[in-house]
Parts: structure tokens; C-alpha cells; sequence
């Protein structure tokens, strides 16, 4: 099968970096279009051998960009078209069935409690939302917490599918040669204890809470190492001086090696307000890392001994962080029986499976034309009437907007991450 995703845009973040690792493993034939801001991910997916193109969208409610998906699906005879994150979702599903694809489906891969993937949920948000997703055949929910998220907002249950992120647990295994490298990167010395942060700097990660509750441990023998980039930095590094630890907590940026970074760590902090699934607590423990966290929704259900869920307060977390300090670093053992859930070669499997059982419920013709990898008849599913035709257009520009597009890093999605 022929595969094009559309992602809004690549760079480092969480969902970028799932869609990386998909192309990767998957056992079809891709194409990946991003509506702007390429950003290193696409380096990383061309290196692979994934063609990237970039339909350069500059402003939010740029509606020529569904006619121009139209044209490259088209052109493409693309068997199935995959949609990532909010912004392209509302013009790739449309493209798609207007283009005639027989497959077409979605992955949410950030929907919170209050904002998808740091938009507010207003209500033109939410029907410019569930418009466009008239178009579309399934959606994958990353966890059954965003299934349950989705359809109360209205998605019907039955289109919803989930399938979690994965990880590649063996590149994130770890390594001391790794540890000394960022270790001396950062001037930490190889006896100081370090508790690590990693992702996109943002005010629902909640980092000032990390340092407000280490505050009584740190000192010249324990530093807390930030990993990312983000608006919220100002404020953090503000938050470090009135906590009177600006001296030990390192910002470290921007870095490309999540394994090397996890490596130099002791603890991992996770200390978010709302998660969709928690990707960075999985990496974590798959690099033997003992975890605290607030919420992981990829870890409910399961018991693990490496992890363990602390109420987010400045006297419970700091409590956890004051007995994993005492206790020093530990061997550093990964908890196989739980990260063997979410191998990213299992995952990209099921994704696979599910493209061909989707088409296996088209018509003869539409899945003789996808075996020769020609375009389908060009028609409209019934769930792709004029009607949220129509309306997709009509309120594109109340819940997008019509100011210039936010091409910081990370704009998109809330659950952004620096570290890979």
C-alpha cells in the first residue's frame, strides 16, 4: 500500500517523533507532507529514505492548502492518507476524500483535558474539529484516555481505535559511556545526583514544581538537568532564582539524543498537570531510570516498581525526591515486562493491520485499484457529504483563526518534546 501522512509541521516534539519511527517500521510505502516548518524531524525521516515535502502554509486559515493536498494526494494515488495532529487534520481529511482515497484516518496524539495540543477547546475549535473528522474512517487514540476524551467531545466511539505511541527500547538502553559524555557537556561531576526534566518547556509540564519541590536537596552534590526549549523558559529560570536554586538547575536546550541525556540522569521527574499518554515516563524507564510522575496514562493499570505515581504538591513530591536523593543512583535496570507493550515495531504493526482492514471493507474495485497502487474512482464516502463540506469552510476562520501561523518550536502540539 501507498501511505502519504500529513503532519502539521516536524520539529522536535513527541508526535513528530512517533511518526518518525512509524515510516521506519512500517511495512508500507510512505510519503510524509508537512503544511510548515519542516524542522529536523524531516531531516531525520529523509535520512531514512522517506521523501518530505513542504506545502509552506503562512497563515492559519490558508484554504488553498486543502486544494493544493488535493492536487499531491492525488498525483501521489496514494492508498491511504494519515493525519497528524489538530491543524492538519482539518484540511488533510477533507483533501483526502475529495481526492478520492479509499483510506483515511487520524491519530490524536494530544487532546487534554482543556486544550488540544495547547489550543483551547472552544466551541468553534471543537466543530471545525468534528467536521472534518466526518471525513475520516477511524481515529487512533494514543491511550483509553484520549479515547474517552474524544468521544466526549463528540467523535462516535465505535470510529475510535486505540493504539498506543511506542518506543525503541533498545536504542534508549543505557550506556555510562553516554553518562560521562553529558555529564562533562554540562559540568556535572560523575558524583553529583542529578534529577532530570525532558521535554518541551511548557507551564502544564509544570517544571517549577519539580524545582520547588527539590529545593531542599539541591545544592553542590544535587542538580536538577532541564532538557528542552519552550516559552516557559523565562518564567522557569525566574521561578529558579525566587526559589533561591538558580545555581542548581542546569538548562541544558536543545538536545538531539534523548538516550544520552537520559543516561545522565539519576531520577526522572514528570510532574505534568495533564498528560495524553505520557511518552518521556516509558523512555525513562527504558533507560533504567527510577520515575516519579503525576499522571502517565500509559501506565494505568500497570504495577511497576520503577515508577511511582506522586501527588503533584510541593510537600508530596518533594518528599519522594528527598528518599530517591538519600538513596543515591541505583543499577539501572529496565522494566522489560512493562515496555514490552509498547515496542514501536509492535505498534507500527497494528497501524499496518489496521490501513488494510479498513480497505478490506471498501468495494472490489477500490481494492484492486489500491493493489496496483492506481487512484480509486474519485467520489465522496457518504460520510463526506456537502454538507460538513460546507461547514469546514464556513468556520475555518472562528477556531483557526486568521493571524500568521506560530512557527516556534513545538507550536503545535502541547505534548512537545526537545529530547529526541
Amino acid at each position: 500500500m501507498k501511505v502519504l501522512h500529513v503532519i502539521t509541521g516536524l520539529d522536535a516534539g513527541g508526535a513528530e517523533i512517533q511518526l518518525a519511527m512509524l515510516v521506519h517500521h512500517s511495512r508500507h510505502q510512505a510519503d510524509v507532507v508537512t503544511l510548515y516548518n519542516p524542522g529536523p524531524v524531516a531531516d531525520r525521516i529523509r535520512a531514512d529514505g522517506t521523501p518530505v515535502r513542504d506545502i509552506g502554509m503562512r497563515r492559519n486559515t490558508e484554504l488553498t492548502a486543502l486544494l493544493k493536498l488535493r492536487r499531491i494526494i492525488r498525483a501521489g494515488r496514494y492508498d491511504v492518507v494519515h493525519a497528524h495532529l489538530y491543524r492538519s487534520q482539518i484540511y488533510a481529511r477533507p483533501a483526502a476524500r475529495l481526492a478520492g482515497v479509499p483510506v483515511v484516518l487520524t491519530t490524536e496524539h494530544s487532546i487534554g483535558e482543556t486544550h488540544i495540543e495547547r489550543r483551547e477547546m472552544t466551541a468553534g475549535v471543537r466543530a471545525l474539529y468534528l467536521a472534518s473528522e466526518k471525513f475520516s474512517d477511524t481515529t487512533i487514540a494514543v491511550s483509553d484516555v484520549v479515547r474517552e476524551r474524544l468521544v466526549k467531545w463528540g467523535v462516535p466511539g465505535w470510529k475510535i481505535t486505540v493504539i498506543p505511541n511506542g518506543i525503541d527500547v533498545a536504542s534508549l538502553a543505557f550506556r555510562p559511556e553516554l553518562r560521562q559524555r553529558v555529564r562533562q557537556q554540562f559540568g556535572i561531576g560523575p558524583g553529583t545526583y542529578v534529577i532530570g526534566a525532558l521535554g518541551r518547556l511548557d507551564p502544564m509540564k509544570r517544571i517549577d514544581l519539580t524545582m520547588e519541590a527539590a529545593a531542599p536537596v539541591l545544592g553542590d552534590q544535587c542538580k536538577i538537568l532541564v532538557i528542552g526549549r519552550g516559552e516557559d523558559q523565562e518564567r522557569l529560570e525566574a521561578a529558579a532564582a525566587r526559589l533561591g536554586v538558580a545555581d542548581h538547575v542546569i538548562f541544558g536546550g536543545f538536545q538531539s539524543d534523548t538516550a544520552a541525556m537520559l543516561a545522565a540522569f539519576d531520577l526522572y521527574v514528570a510532574a505534568s498537570r495533564q498528560e495524553t499518554f505520557g511518552l518521556s515516563v516509558l523512555e525513562a524507564l527504558a533507560s533504567g531510570l527510577p520515575v516519579l510522575y503525576t499522571t502517565c496514562p500509559a501506565l494505568d493499570g500497570i504495577r511497576t516498581g520503577r515508577a511511582r505515581q506522586v501527588e503533584g504538591t510541593p510537600a508530596a513530591l518533594g518528599e519522594q525526591i528527598r528518599r530517591a536523593a538519600e538513596a543515591g543512583p541505583g543499577p539501572r535496570e529496565a522494566d522489560s515486562e512493562v515496555l514490552g507493550q509498547y515496542g514501536m515495531e509492535s505498534v507500527a504493526q497494528r497501524i499496518d493491520d489496521l490501513y488494510e482492514e479498513i480497505l478490506a471493507r471498501r468495494p472490489r474495485r477500490a481494492r484492486a485499484a489500491a493493489a496496483r497502487r492506481r487512484p480509486p474512482a474519485v467520489q465522496i464516502a457518504p460520510a463526506a457529504s456537502a454538507a460538513p463540506e460546507a461547514h469546514v469552510a464556513s468556520v475555518a476562520s472562528a477556531a483557526l483563526g486568521s493571524a500568521p501561523l506560530d512557527r516556534s518550536a513545538g507550536a503545535e502540539a502541547g505534548q512537545h518534546r526537545t529530547g529526541v
